[in-house]
């Protein structure tokens, strides 16, 4: 994820992937702390999961000199439709934690990259090439043999309700990023990161009449440290765009799918399915070539800049 006005600093590829991979890590243990407080309503969770990564924020910016200045902002429409769908895409995840397996949850979110792909096409204008199509039907297939038990009431009606909330979840976040991807090229990383937590958490207030409850101690420390640990998680994550290209970390956000399955067996005894790893790994392998090959465009596209200035200097 760029960052707008900030200058680059060295490159350290290892640095950024032990980055990555340790926020990914944190924010499965996230997930997991809303997955077990099971009595919190979505909405409310949301609230707790962005109220409480404020702090964590602020110091981080109090730390790198970057408040308040760091805060500045030139789009404020662009920041509220990142927070609005970013927002929705939270509160539906946190939903289908309630009827779903955790690996299960992260296997369809991981619908999100390929989704990108056609949203980039449908908003932004990019073309799609044969390689990122069939990586993206390939994707899209996984999604739907991980959700088939589902649409065919395994479960019951319930595991069904949570399997298409997560799956508009991942749509919404796709559509996040997007926005994102067009705040990137004025705003800076700190304000993007800030005004979600913040647009987050204003939100999640319009569902207090919706049934909030007085958290029990034990919800309270699951609550509080889904809060901190999100924080810390999306610090990590966007310091790590610093030391390493995009198309680098990204397959490495795939860790999350071996510490869900480990959590979701060991903490909450969940067995994975065949149909669930099988589309698990479709997915996967349609995200991991769609950044391949973004990777190789993105190289061909330096090359070629190159070249071009090169061949205006002669």
């Amino acid at each position: 994820m760029g960052v707008g006005n900030e200058v680059s600093p060295p490159m350290h590829p290892l640095r950024g992937i032990l980055l990555t991979t340790t926020a990914v890590t944190l924010f499965v243990v996230m997930t997991s702390f809303i997955k077990a407080a099971p009595g919190i309503p979505p909405g409310e969770a949301v609230f707790f999961r962005s109220a409480f990564s404020l702090p964590v924020i602020v110091i981080w910016l109090a730390v790198q000199g970057q408040f308040p200045h760091g805060l500045r902002t030139r789009n404020w429409k662009g920041h509220a439709l990142r927070g609005v769908a970013g927002s929705l895409a939270m509160g539906l995840g946190f939903t289908g934690l309630h009827y779903l397996p955790l690996p299960e949850v992260t296997a369809i979110r991981f619908a999100t990259p390929i989704l990108i792909v056609l949203f980039a096409a449908l908003i932004l204008g990019e073309r799609i090439r044969l390689i990122r199509l069939s990586a993206v039907a390939a994707g899209l297939a996984g999604v739907l043999i991980v959700m088939w038990p589902r649409l065919t009431f395994s479960g019951g009606e319930g595991a069904l309700f949570g399997a298409l909330a997560t799956l508009a979840s991942a749509t919404l976040a796709a559509l996040a990023q997007i926005f994102i991807k067009s705040l990137t090229s004025v705003e800076r990383t700190e304000a993007i990161v800030f005004y979600f937590a913040l647009t987050a958490s204003m939100l999640s207030l319009l569902t207090l009449p919706f049934g909030w409850v007085w958290p029990s101690p034990e919800e309270w420390a699951f609550m509080i440290g889904a809060g901190l640990f999100g924080g810390v998680g999306q610090i990590l994550l966007t310091a790590s765009y610093r030391y390493a290209d995009a198309s680098v970390l990204a397959p490495f956000t795939y860790v999350s799918m071996i510490w869900s399955l480990i959590i979701g067996y060991v903490v909450f005894a969940e067995v994975p399915t065949v149909p669930m790893l099988a589309g698990a790994a479709l997915i996967v392998a349609g995200g991991v070539a769609i950044i391949l090959r973004e990777r190789q465009l993105g190289q061909r596209r330096i090359a070629e800049a190159k070249l071009r200035a090169q061949t205006r200097t002669h």
